[in-house]
């Protein structure tokens, strides 16, 4: 398993000011909320999505637009995700043309990709498609507890479907009161279905959307990894709330780019997270 690391904030700031060459690490992944609308309501949700919700859909005219422009400025990975992005029936054309370009993940939670929808996710398959799934336990108990009763079944049969059409898995866990004690459970478990450590990653429950409980995070403790939605670009995926917007305004992906850089500088030299005025 690789925990992830959400506050190493000296080491980008360090690269944002160096002025190398090369792009800084922030820069290397763009996050697209292609929906919001989901076939579940998890209690721990930061994106606040659930069958209900509006699916406030970015469209594929933006999303290829986004793909040209950050292949553009040298970004290396872009991720999809959601609401659960299966629910679009132009998941597999965003899919096809982001892939053919650059190398792409696709977060879900495998529980609709069945049938039809594996057999459209299947056409598009190329080395550059990952798919990464949601999974927070090797057993029901601990997934269920904040996705609801009999999404770990649903989720593991999903996994080896795409498994046994080829997929590279990827496999995203939340870690949370509930399963922390059994991480390693669920680390024996991917390696029992071939799903390797290096593709399996741990990142800690965030106190953002529908969750009362985890981490206070915002633009002051996380790294970047600029985020677009259909109304504008945002710091980080963890949130696409109010206080971690970059801009209203999409396109130009560059302009937001800059303001982040800039962001990221004033923090260098301040210590603390100045106010933003939006054009």
């Amino acid at each position: 398993m690789i925990p992830s690391n959400p506050i190493d904030l000296p080491t980008i700031l360090e690269s944002s000011t160096s002025r190398q060459a090369s792009p800084p690490a922030f820069l290397w992944k763009l996050w697209i909320y292609t929906n919001y609308d989901c076939n579940l309501k998890c209690s721990y949700c930061v994106a606040k999505s659930g069958p209900n919700v509006p699916r406030r859909a970015l469209g594929m005219e933006n999303v290829r637009r986004l793909v040209d422009e950050a292949v553009e400025l040298g970004f290396e990975h872009i991720f999809f995700t959601g609401g659960e992005p299966f629910l679009l029936n132009e998941m597999y054309d965003m899919l096809a043309y982001s892939s053919a370009r650059i190398k792409t993940t696709v977060l879900t939670n495998a529980m609709l990709l069945r049938g039809a929808r594996l057999e459209k996710l299947c056409a598009v398959a190329n080395k550059n498609l990952i798919v990464q799934v949601s999974l927070d336990g090797g057993r029901p108990e601990d997934h269920d507890a904040y996705r609801g009763p009999g999404t770990w079944e649903k989720t593991v049969e999903g996994i080896k479907l795409l498994q046994v059409a080829g997929f590279r898995v990827r496999l995203g866990t939340t870690e949370t009161p509930v399963n922390s004690a059994h991480l390693h459970k669920l680390c024996e478990f991917h390696r029992s279905i071939g799903i390797l450590d290096e593709d399996h990653f741990i990142r800690p429950l965030a106190k953002r959307g529908y969750s009362r409980e985890g981490l206070e995070l915002g633009m002051g403790n996380l790294v970047p990894e600029i985020t677009v939605n259909l109304d504008g670009v945002f710091w980080h995926p963890l949130s696409t709330d109010a206080d971690m917007q970059v801009s209203k305004q999409i396109f130009p992906l560059a302009s937001a780019v800059e303001r982040i850089t800039q962001q990221l500088e004033a923090i260098a030299v301040t210590g603390s997270v100045p106010l933003m005025t939006f054009t």
